[in-house]
């Protein structure tokens, strides 16, 4: 069973993190947007509360400045009414105006008092006045354009209130006058709910009222502002009384709730966190079981992971172990299925492969049925898998109870233990012979024979295995007709280096790799050489001299013959003239492949090349060529015989020689096979089957030649059993072109053969 293995923290490659960092993210952007919004709601909370005491403060303050005005121009009428006061005044008795604004101003509890008459007779008490500021009152006052308001005196803002003196005209005014400081600020403030600041402003022009508070920018922050437009003596620079207030102390009284809010949710966060890992990896461990199970089952390990839980995750879990103990299940029959023939039930090729290569002293021996394919349909399909059984449960029990595969169709295959090859050997000896009894299948007896093939480990790498080098030892035995043999790697050779062998063969034939010897052929009428016969050579350009038997069949096996036998015919034809023209006339022999012999496009390219050329060829076919396919390779031997071209039966007696065949092919001559000639002058067996065949081919009207001279016994014989020609080493070797001119060319060499 898997269990998770813990997980390195904080790694986003993992889930558990990933969902760690998404639940406290979200959790994260909640608490954010809880904040600006608990915020944003006391802001302007706040800030409503400040508005309404802004406004509500301006409001006060401008009805304490109408209270106050009214009380000063109060008292500002009683004293201009005053008889006494207006007389001093008529008769600017300077002491008694003096006296009598100083003792009015001690009662209002103002800064200062002026009288200001009409003709500008001034004189004040608590105030330092200059020409243009009492220039600027007398043009206020003069106009009848305001009674009371804002003037500056020495840089400083008073409130001004002024009382006209009748006598009973206007003689002049009254005015008392406030300084508009600090402390008189600080006054103002004190009477309101909020700790606002005020101040006078004084600026050229007239001020606009904001009687409503407004937001502006301030040295200590944002701050709320309520101006109201104060009257002015001088036209020309408007007075405001402007409160503000800023706004971070408005939020002062929440600093409390603002820390208390931070705590809560660092504390719920510290919580989400602890929570959310919790719940991350009670998700994320089945997962990560899962995804280690998974990962085993790679390395090739059947794993399941344990089932927690009910939910998704533990059906899942569920699913997955089941889902593995289906695919063990399957993989067993896989490698059953894999590792054994599912019509017998017996180990396949495979197994014992397997068995070979466990066992280092294991010899492979493979057991070839022989007539496999008559017994099989003798007996049918179904009885031929009963007897395979039953043979490979009788070997098995011979070979003391190793298991017997069926390696292929016919073969049976086990693995013996043995030293050495002779010992090998001995043991697969040993079975044939026991092996060979009888089977009884349903009611039919069926005799058994088997040959045997053995084959061991070898020394270094091989592309051969050994299986494969046990059936080609069966194959083989049983070319040397023995019932037990051993794998022979020279006799086998290296069929992988002829993989390549065509395609090397055909560039041969266009960069001049390919060539053709002539072997002269002795006429023993004329006693002098009348013909010769064109033999391919080939030198590979790394492997050296490759037999004609090689690649000749190779080139019949793959459909190249054709390609290399048209060349051949051009290349005879070029040669034979180049002997004309050095004044030997003689015929040449080309040798066509029997596969040549169904293909009538061959037949018509040979036949104009001849044409063409005028050439004296003759082709030498073998009798057994026309039994495949007779009645078109009959008809193009003699398209062959028409057109002029000789026909010679080569290695005659070498096959299964047949007289009717022999009757019906259209030939000129009649070449008998070496195999007799070489015996010819040891026995007279020989002797008397060359007579033989000499007679008989001369009673159908055929020359013959004889092949493989190689004594002048046998050319003795030869010339006295009527024999027509004689080609072999005793009359020359197969020759290139020039060789053979230069022999043409010495009279000595054919007195030899004649005096012989």
């Amino acid at each position: 069973m898997i269990k998770a293995t813990a997980l390195p923290l904080f790694n986003f490659r993992y889930l558990r993190t990933r969902l760690t960092v998404l639940y406290l993210g979200l959790f994260g952007l909640a608490l954010v947007l809880s904040a600006i919004a608990i915020f944003v709601a006391v802001s302007a909370s706040a800030r409503a509360v400040v508005r309404e005491e802004m406004r509500a403060s301006g409001a006060v303050y401008d009805q304490l400045w109408k209270a106050r005005s009214a009380q000063l121009s109060q008292g500002a009428g009683v004293l201009a009414q005053d008889y006494g006061f207006r007389e001093a005044v008529a008769t600017n008795d300077e002491a008694t105006v003096r006296s009598a604004l100083d003792n009015l101003r001690a009662r209002q509890g103002v800064d200062g008092a002026l009288i200001l008459g009409t003709d500008g007779y001034a004189t004040s008490t608590g105030l330092a006045l200059d020409d243009p500021t009492l220039d600027t009152l007398f043009k206020g006052l003069d106009s009848g354009r305001i009674e009371a308001g804002v003037l500056t005196i020495e840089g400083q803002p008073y409130q001004t209130v002024a009382a006209p003196v009748m006598a009973p005209v206007l003689i002049g005014w009254v005015v008392f006058a406030e300084r508009l400081d600090a402390a008189q600020m600080r006054t103002l403030e004190s009477l309101s709910a909020i700790p606002l600041s005020a101040s006078v402003v004084i600026a050229a022009g007239q001020h606009a009222d904001q009687s409503q508070p407004t937001t502006i920018k301030t040295a200590e922050g944002p701050s709320m502002l309520v101006a109201r437009p104060l009257p002015s003596v001088d036209p020309q620079a408007g007075a405001t009384l402007r409160l503000t207030y800023p706004l971070k102390k408005a939020m002062q009284p929440y600093s409390g709730l603002f820390l208390w809010l931070a705590v809560i949710g660092m504390t719920g966060l510290v919580i989400m966190t602890v929570g959310t890992w919790a719940l991350s990896r009670g998700l994320t461990r089945p997962i990560a079981a899962l995804d280690e199970a998974v990962h085993r089952i790679q390395q090739g390990e059947y794993a399941q992971v344990p089932v927690t839980s009910i939910d998704e995750i533990g059906r899942l879990a569920s699913s997955f172990n089941a889902m593995i103990t289906d695919l063990r299940d399957r993989e067993i029959r896989l490698t059953q299925m894999a590792l054994q023939d599912q019509e017998t039930k017996l180990p396949n090729r495979l197994a014992l492969e397997q068995q070979a290569l466990a066992a280092s002293d294991g010899w492979v021996v493979l057991f070839g049925i022989e007539r496999f394919s008559v017994v099989r349909n003798a007996i049918g399909y179904d009885s031929m898998a009963l007897l395979l059984s039953a043979l490979a449960e009788r070997l098995s029990r011979l070979a003391g109870g190793v298991p017997v595969c069926l390696v292929g169709a016919g073969a049976l295959g086990v693995v013996v233990r043995a030293h050495t090859q002779s010992q090998a050997l001995a043991s697969a000896r040993r079975l044939v012979e026991a092996a060979q009894t009888p089977i009884r299948i349903g009611r039919a007896r069926v005799d058994i024979a088997l040959t045997a093939g053995v084959a061991g480990q070898v020394t270094g790498a091989s592309e051969i295995s050994l299986v494969d080098r046990a059936a080609i030892a069966v194959d083989q035995a049983r070319a040397a007709r023995q019932g037990v043999g051993a794998f022979d790697a020279a006799i086998y050779g290296d069929p992988g280096d002829n993989l390549s062998l065509i395609s090397d063969l055909m560039t041969a034939l266009g960069n001049g790799g390919v060539s053709l010897v002539y072997q002269p052929k002795y006429d023993f009428r004329s006693d002098a050489v009348t013909g010769v016969e064109a033999l391919m050579r080939w030198t590979h350009p790394r492997r050296g001299f490759v037999s004609p038997d090689l690649f000749i069949g190779m080139a019949e096996e793959t459909g190249h013959i054709r390609r290399l036998t048209e060349w051949a015919i051009r290349r005879a034809i070029e040669d034979q003239q180049a002997m004309a023209q050095a004044g030997h006339d003689l015929l040449v022999s080309v040798n066509i492949s029997g596969r040549l012999l169904s293909d009538d496009s061959f037949a018509d390219i040979a036949l104009a090349e001849v044409a063409r050329s005028g050439a004296r060829l003759c082709f030498e076919i073998t009798e057994t060529a026309v039994m495949d396919n007779p009645d078109i390779a009959l008809r193009i031997v003699e398209r062959f015989a028409e057109a002029g071209i000789a026909v010679s039966l080569d290695d005659y007696g070498s096959g299964l020689s047949s007289l009717a065949y022999l009757k019906q092919i259209r030939a000129d001559e009649l070449k008998i096979d070496k195999a007799f000639i070489l015996g010819l002058d040891e026995t007279a067996r020989d002797a008397l089957l060359v007579k033989s065949t000499i007679d008989l081919a001369h009673s159908l009207g055929l020359k013959v030649t004889a092949e493989g001279v190689e004594t002048p016994t046998a050319l003795a014989l030869l010339r006295g059993m009527g024999c027509d020609m004689a080609q072999g080493y005793y009359i020359a070797r197969p020759m290139p072109m020039a060789g053979l001119l230069d022999f043409l060319q010495t009279p000595a060499a054919t007195e030899a053969i004649v005096a012989a």
